[in-house]
């Protein structure tokens, strides 16, 4: 007879989600750099590497998760964000010169801020579920920095980006 399965539970779902984020924060801290480097905006650029320091901050905060759980700190293909991150290349390559290449960046990177958000607000709402009261204050400071993170660009586009790509 065939071994029962263990059945799978919240928890188990909370780690492999938080192994996918990681996954996707790893990734972004090789990916903005080169974001940083196309923006044709200071204020793109300065946002974009400010939120370097920030996603640098919350891979550690990340580990520091991993670590209160008891669970390796571990990624997992993480296969939304390759896909953000190549339509940013995308981006990059076809627009590169043009004055809409800085709206096409702002419209990738919140893309993915929407992604985080996503995970991070649903990340939190299941560590509360399981009563990880530590996990929960450092997934909300994550969560509150990707907020602040799509706010700032929505800002940037609104204030001046979007104006030169539709008048060029």
């Amino acid at each position: 007879m065939a071994a029962k399965k263990a059945k799978k539970t919240l928890d188990d779902l909370f780690y492999e989600t938080l192994k996918d984020i990681y996954y996707a924060e790893k990734a972004l801290v090789k990916a903005l750099p080169k974001v940083a480097k196309a923006a044709q905006a200071d204020d793109l650029r300065e946002a974009v590497e400010h939120h370097l320091e920030e996603t640098e901050g919350q891979v550690g905060r990340l580990e520091e998760v991993f670590k209160l759980i008891d669970k390796p700190a571990r990624a997992k293909t993480c296969e939304a964000i390759k896909g953000l991150t190549e339509e940013a290349k995308d981006v990059m390559k076809d627009f590169k010169g043009s004055d809409a290449l800085d709206a096409g960046l702002l419209s990738a990177a919140q893309a993915v801020e929407h992604y985080e958000i996503s995970r991070y607000g649903t990340l939190k709402a299941w560590a509360e579920q399981i009563g990880l009261d530590q996990v929960v204050e450092l997934l909300d400071a994550t969560l509150q920095e990707e907020k602040n993170a799509d706010r700032t660009l929505t800002q940037i586009a609104e204030a001046n980006v979007n104006r030169r790509a539709e008048a060029a």
